[in-house]
Order: C-alpha cells, then sequence, then structure tokens
C-alpha cells in the first residue's frame, strides 16, 4: 500500500523543504505557548524545575555489561532512560515559560546524550547479529532507542534552535553530527536491521523505529534527496509491517504493544501528513481505520484490557494520541476512548519521553477535555484474523460478566503457549485472568524463554495431559475455530489438540466456550435468571490416564467446596473473618463436577515489579484433576 503511494506519486514534489516544514510552534514563537491553558503551564514548568541543576547519572560500563554478565536489563536501563526523561520535561518547560531558565540543565543533557557511546540499550547491542558485552562505537546500530534518542534530539533542536545557538552552534552542530552518524547514515545504507523486515518477520520495532528516524530525517537532513530516500524507504519497509497484519487490525502481540504497534503506525502516518500538507494520506485505507479500533475492542473497563502473550492486564493508553487517531479515521467511538483515557491521566506526571506525542498533546489539550466521553464498551467482539473474541452481558456498560478467548498460535509476536486461554472479568474487575509477564531479562527472549512460568501453558486457563503442555511453534496451533453471536448468547469454539506434542496423547480437545446472557439484548439481572458463563473440554485420548488437569489463574482467593468454588470480591480478601453471607455476596461462583474433578489451590507470591501493581502480592493457581483414569470425556464448567 505505501510502496504503491511511492510508485504513483512524485514524492520530491510532495514532501515539504527542511525550511518549510513546521509542524509545532518553535519555543521563540511565543503567542502560542502563552495562549496555552494557565493549569498546564504550571504544572509542566513544575515537572522542568524538578530537574533544575539535575545530576545527570552517568551510564558505567560495567552497568552495561550487566546484561551479558546476569541477565539483568534494568539497572542500565533506569539510568539511560532517566537522562532522557529529565532532557523531555526540561524542553517542554523551557517551551512554556520562554524565559532560558531551563537552557544550562537542557546543554547539559544534550552534551551528556552526544557522548554516550551507544544510545540503545545492552538487550539490542547486537553486532552483525552477535552480543557484545559492550557497544562497538565503530557500528552504529538503530535500535528502539537509539531511534527514540535520535527523535528527543531532533525535537529539542527544532524547538529550541535559537536559543541553544545563542549559546552556541556547536550544540545543534553536534546535534546533527551525532543523528547523522549513529542513524541516518545506517538507516540509509543498511538492509540487515530485521526490523526493517527484508529478511525477517516484524512486529513494533518496524513502525516504532521508523517513527523516530522519520523524526530525525524532517527535522535535520538538509540533502533533499536523502530527506526524500528515508521517506521512500521509510514508506517501503512499513508496508512489511502491514503484511503481517489481518483485516482485523488485531495486534497479536498482545494490547500493550498497540502503543507501540498501531499507535507507532500512527505517529508515521500524521509526520507523512504534516510534512505534504495533507498530500500523503492514508486514513481512508480499510487496515488504517482496523489497526485503530483495535484498542477499543479490547478494552474490558478503565485501565484493564484485554492482556494475551505479553500484554499487561492494566494499561495506561496515551489519550491525546487515541483521540486524535479517531479524529483522522471519523470514528467517534476512539475519540471517547482517547478523551475518557486522558481524563484519567490528567493529574499524572507523563511518563514516556517521546516529544512526537507529548507536542500534540500539549496543543490540543483543550479541545480533548472538552470532548470527554464514556468508553464505548462493546458487546460483542469478533477478529477473525488473529482468533480473538470478546462479550459482555450489555453494550455500553462494564457491569456484569465479560469473556475474552483466544485461538491462534504459538508463534504469535510476544507468545506465550496460550491457545484457548480466556479471561473472565465482572463489573469490570479481573476474576479468572492472563498474568501477563514479569520483568524483561536476557531470558526473556532468548531459548529459554519458555521456562519462564508465566510463558507455559500450566500458568494458562488450559489443560494438561500426561504432565505435557503446550509447545512453541507455529504448527502448534488451533484449528476448526467457529464464532456465533446473537442477541441471547456468543459461542465460540475450537480444537487445541494440535497446539500440544504427540506426546500428549491427545487425538481431540475440542473447547467450547458459551456466554449466555440473561434477559435477551439487554442483559442483566431484572430480567429472570442470571447470566453465565460456560467453558466445554470434550476430550479423546490415545489410551486411559488420570494425569489430566486443567488449570485456572485468579487473582481472587478461592474458597473450595465441593462442586463449587467461591471467588471472593477484592474488598472481601481483606476480611478472611467475614461471615459466609457477607463473604458471598459479590462473589463469582465457578460450579464444576466434583464427581469427575478434584480441586485443590495454591496461592503463587508475586514479587516481580512488573507483575506486582497489577495483581498486588499473589495469585492463585486452581488445579482440577482427574478422579479416575479416563479416555474421553465432557467437562463443563459454569461461572456466574
Amino acid at each position: 500500500m505505501f510502496r504503491e503511494w511511492c510508485n504513483q506519486n512524485d514524492l520530491a514534489g510532495t514532501l515539504l523543504s527542511l525550511e518549510a516544514y513546521h509542524p509545532f510552534p518553535t519555543a521563540q514563537e511565543r503567542e502560542p505557548w502563552e495562549k496555552l491553558p494557565a493549569g498546564l503551564k504550571k504544572k509542566n514548568i513544575g515537572y522542568g524545575e524538578e530537574y533544575l541543576g539535575y545530576d545527570w547519572p552517568s551510564l558505567p560500563a560495567v552497568r552495561f555489561m550487566d546484561f551479558i554478565r546476569d541477565g539483568n536489563r534494568s539497572r542500565y536501563e533506569a539510568l539511560h532512560f532517566a537522562r532522557r526523561r529529565a532532557l523531555a520535561r526540561l524542553v517542554v518547560a523551557e517551551c512554556m515559560e520562554g524565559k532560558g531558565r531551563f537552557l544550562d540543565d537542557i546543554l547539559n543533557g544534550i552534551w551528556c546524550l552526544c557522548e554516550e557511546s551507544f544510545w540503545g540499550v545492552p538487550a539490542h547491542n547486537s553486532r552483525r547479529s552477535q552480543r557484545s558485552l559492550l557497544p562497538d562505537v565503530t557500528e552504529p546500530i538503530v535500535d528502539l532507542f537509539a531511534a527514540e534518542t535520535a527523535g528527543l534530539l531532533a525535537w529539542t533542536c527544532y524547538l529550541l534552535k535559537q536559543e541553544l545557538d545563542g549559546v552556541s552552534p556547536l550544540v545543534t552542530e553536534r546535534i546533527r553530527l551525532e543523528t547523522k552518524r549513529r542513524i541516518l547514515d545506517p538507516y540509509l545504507e543498511r538492509e540487515d536491521f530485521g526490523w526493517m523486515g527484508y529478511h525477517a518477520r516484524v512486529n513494533n520495532w518496524n513502525p516504532w523505529i521508523n517513527s523516530n528516524c522519520l523524526t530525525a530525517f524532517l527535522l535535520l537532513e538538509e540533502d533533499k534527496q536523502r530527506r526524500v530516500d528515508a521517506v521512500s524507504k521509510i514508506l517501503y519497509t512499513l508496508d512489511f509491517f502491514l503484511a503481517g497484519y489481518h483485516p482485523d487490525g488485531g495486534c497479536d502481540e498482545g494490547t500493550s504493544y498497540w502503543g507501540r504497534a498501531g499507535a507507532s503506525l500512527f505517529d508515521c502516518l500524521e509526520q507523512l501528513y504534516a510534512a505534504s500538507e495533507g498530500k500523503i494520506n492514508f486514513y481512508d485505507q480499510p487496515i488504517v481505520k482496523e489497526i485503530g479500533r483495535f484498542i477499543y475492542r479490547s478494552h474490558i473497563a478503565g485501565d484493564y484490557f484485554i492482556n494475551f502473550a505479553d500484554g499487561g492486564a492494566k494499561i495506561r493508553i496515551e489519550g491525546d494520541l487515541v483521540y486524535r487517531y479517531g479524529k483522522r479515521i471519523g470514528d467517534p467511538r476512539l475519540t471517547a476512548m482517547g478523551s475518557s483515557a486522558k481524563l484519567r491521566r490528567l493529574d499524572e506526571k507523563p511518563g514516556n519521553v517521546s516529544l512526537l506525542r507529548e507536542l500534540p498533546a500539549i496543543f490540543q489539550y483543550g479541545e480533548i477535555i472538552r470532548a470527554a466521553k464514556e468508553p464505548c464498551y462493546l458487546r460483542d467482539v469478533w477478529m477473525d484474523g488473529i482468533q480473538v473474541m470478546a462479550a459482555r452481558e450489555r453494550e455500553g456498560s462494564c457491569r456484569g460478566l465479560y469473556l475474552a478467548a483466544k485461538g491462534g498460535n504459538n508463534n504469535e509476536s510476544h507468545n506465550h503457549n496460550d491457545v484457548g486461554q480466556f479471561i473472565v472479568y465482572a463489573d469490570g474487575k479481573p476474576v479468572l485472568i492472563d498474568v501477563g509477564v514479569e520483568t524483561y531479562t536476557r531470558k526473556t527472549f532468548s531459548p529459554e524463554r519458555y521456562d519462564i512460568w508465566t510463558m507455559q501453558s500450566a500458568y494458562h486457563n488450559l489443560p494438561a495431559v500426561n504432565g505435557i503442555q503446550q509447545a512453541p511453534g507455529e504448527k502448534y496451533h488451533a484449528t476448526d475455530v467457529v464464532y456465533r453471536m446473537s442477541d441471547e448468547k456468543a459461542e465460540f469454539s475450537l480444537e487445541i489438540s494440535p497446539a500440544y506434542p504427540k506426546d500428549a496423547g491427545m487425538v481431540s480437545w475440542n473447547r467450547k466456550f458459551l456466554f449466555h446472557r440473561a434477559g435477551g439484548p439487554n442483559g442483566g439481572e431484572s430480567h429472570a435468571g442470571r447470566s453465565y458463563i460456560e467453558v466445554t473440554d470434550t476430550f479423546r485420548l490415545e489410551k486411559e490416564t488420570d494425569r489430566i488437569a486443567l488449570t485456572l489463574m485468579t487473582c481472587r482467593m478461592p474458597h473450595m467446596d465441593k462442586g463449587v468454588i467461591l471467588l471472593e470480591k477484592e474488598t472481601d480478601a481483606k476480611d478472611p473473618k467475614a461471615p459466609d453471607g457477607d463473604r458471598q455476596a459479590g462473589c463469582v461462583r465457578v460450579e464444576y463436577d466434583s464427581s469427575a474433578l478434584q480441586a485443590s489451590s495454591e496461592c503463587i507470591p508475586i514479587k516481580d515489579a512488573r507483575l506486582k501493581p497489577v495483581w498486588g502480592d499473589r495469585v492463585y493457581r486452581i488445579l482440577f484433576r482427574s478422579r479416575q483414569p479416563v479416555s474421553q470425556g465432557s467437562w463443563t464448567m459454569r461461572i456466574q
């Protein structure tokens, strides 16, 4: 799609020149900055003041080597990102105040970044696919954060060039020199970076890196032909990213990666639109629209989203970007999603260092706040390409039960072995969960990935037979996938036995989900009966065995009884002495066949810094084991 546009249009005649490209007011243009809401300016100037006289952290070689020596990537990254966060906050504060008060610290930040041996992080330090203990300055690597650093410095130069040149022109010259050497030249000269897509399947790295490289070329590249060549190559490589998408726009990397997959594609498209005065416009393309809509299709309630793969269950989406995406494609559901998320973030300090996203957020602040609406809360979702479904009791409300389930295969980007996995929420709060992923280490993206417990099917809501779990690889996948939906119910069934090695001894294992909505089109308990979810596993094995186990992962304390498990609501778990009647109020009830299955539970302590804010100190694993040897059977759980 993108490369076809290049073939059919005069890119050189379409792109604005470096001098004419003016996406946002510079710090010298005071009127737009002065007109910003007083509260917004005060808040951002305050963020900058936290870094006045900042002691810029050093980046010791031994911290860089931690990744190879002991697998830790967090110690170095904390120092790396602290520098960039400080510079971004200082730049915004100076632009808003316009008095030169932050310039010295900005100069220190620019100098620190330009003096770094490598703008990326140790986990990405691969020289021609070989890991290195330290970076090789003779071979610049364009990774996620090297490109992001280039973008940050390019915006700093664009916004504050006159102020910086007033101190010394060598500062902006240094930015251009380092960006050319580390990013612009390698981008134009090489095709062997895997994220480009020439020789490997791509994921969020492709649009994320392209968005920042595009920033650097548009704002810094003085050679007109190199600028055109770069934009042409960016369009070409973005096509590799789109090639991995189904028409439904589903992101198989997990919802939290949409912010750096679909959202970074939007970053690219916005810059192309601005740099061509709207002539390079792909917002009418169906795939671009569907990629944007994915974020509200995977929304559960508040900050909770479907979190298959490496996604976190709680995601703080950038409401400003989502709102702007919705405006571009004319989707009021997406703009409502963005404006509601923005309202939840109003009192929070920006966590990212991307001025590419911060600047449009600043200049559309008032509009987004005035446009605030409730999220759409879709009743039914089906994305057939990535084989993900979701259903809730009623349209437009997060009250009641919510189900999401997946098919797919075990070679998806950021894959967990999770074909047939499902999650259940009640009144917008988690009940049966996908634990997610722990803090990334060297092991996370290595041949040892599936030694990590959160990646294994045994710690997803899935069966195991003869002690055998699902295996990684594209050949381990779902078949016979069927989805149906009506006002009264949603149904999803799939054959998951191909996701297991032959040693499991499965002839077939069909999993069927039934979401029954009480009361028909509107659902709810005002009508007779209650809504419920049924999960039915119908199986046939090569021979009898009693080594069959079904796992349920939950964040709620389970109370076990014969044929029934009560999962406490969050407030109940704090009062273990509460009377049974009080404890059952607001609980979710799981019913199962106790004549066929024996249930037990275990507590899994959570110490990981990434999981703890989501689930607290612990999660629970419920195991259902076959009471007797069987070669076939059909077991149903009812959740209500």
